[in-house]
């Protein structure tokens, strides 16, 4: 392997590390108590998986328009991260639902489109790493950021309260912890994104 590749892998899983030891200490909140240390990093993570998507989508897009490999590149990378960022993000929306409402609501609307765009976007991806056409790739993230907000902008709040509690709550330990814990887990993501952006795979 080589080392930048081995460099951006390692950085990846040290920053996840400290990102982990970092949610032990969030602030508690006055209903949730400490099991709201759990939102904040899940609500971090389905973050940073919208950020790579949308930066997929407009990276994307600018391949599209100049035609220059690299943005395709960056899209497609992106696109691999975000749907990482995404599909563990649903482990951890089950573990928030269990510690704060003793109990999964697996119908509950926004998390039901959650598991339907995790299994679509996994998917995709897979089907755009094996064709490796550059443009398709970058078209068909465009395409996905887009409908994922459409559909998400549409979808019923039951569990998921709208946004944003967190800014909304006034308390700025509570907003500085979330804000930090984003921050971390874009550098998570970033040093993910490189390590998929050494792995393209070689056009015939």
């Amino acid at each position: 392997m080589p080392k930048s590749k081995r460099n951006s892998l390692i950085f990846f899983f040290l920053t996840v590390l400290i990102i982990a030891v970092v949610a032990l200490f969030g602030p508690s909140d006055q209903t949730l108590g400490s099991n709201v240390r759990v939102v904040y990093l899940h609500g971090a993570w389905v973050l940073t998986a919208e950020l790579a998507f949308a930066l997929a989508g407009l990276a994307g897009l600018v391949g599209l328009l100049t035609r220059r490999d690299s943005f395709h590149g960056w899209s497609a990378a992106l696109g691999r991260a975000g749907i990482f960022f995404w599909i563990t993000y649903i482990p951890l929306s089950l573990w928030a639902m269990e510690t704060n409402w003793n109990g999964l609501f697996l119908a509950e609307p926004r998390f039901h489109l959650a598991v339907t765009f995790a299994v679509v976007g996994l998917l995709l991806q897979i089907g755009l790493w094996f064709i490796n056409v550059n443009w398709l790739t970058s078209a068909a993230n465009l395409i996905f950021i887009v409908v994922l907000r459409i559909v998400f902008s549409a979808a019923q709040y039951v569990m998921h309260p709208p946004p944003s509690p967190i800014f909304n709550s006034g308390d700025w330990r509570i907003i500085g912890f979330f804000i930090a814990l984003n921050v971390l887990s874009w550098v998570a993501g970033y040093f993910l994104t490189l390590v998929f952006l050494s792995y393209r795979p070689k056009r015939a």
